[in-house]
């Protein structure tokens, strides 16, 4: 379980690490909309990754 857990955190940085690497511009305007959004939006946004996830786990597994 322990190695699964940290290739699916390795898998996780590996992912967040594209945008900013191959369009450092597009991810800077798009960190600074996520900035400027109330918490409620953010907190929205949050949880439909989560659910996303939730379901992509369902499905596959």
């Amino acid at each position: 379980m322990g190695a699964s857990l940290l290739t699916a955190f390795a898998l996780m940085l590996i992912i967040e690490g594209i945008l900013p690497f191959v369009a450092p511009a597009a991810w800077r305007e798009t960190f600074l909309r996520l900035a400027n959004m109330a918490d409620g939006q953010i907190r929205f946004i949050g949880l439909t990754s989560m659910l996303t996830g939730v379901v992509l786990l369902f499905i596959f597994l």
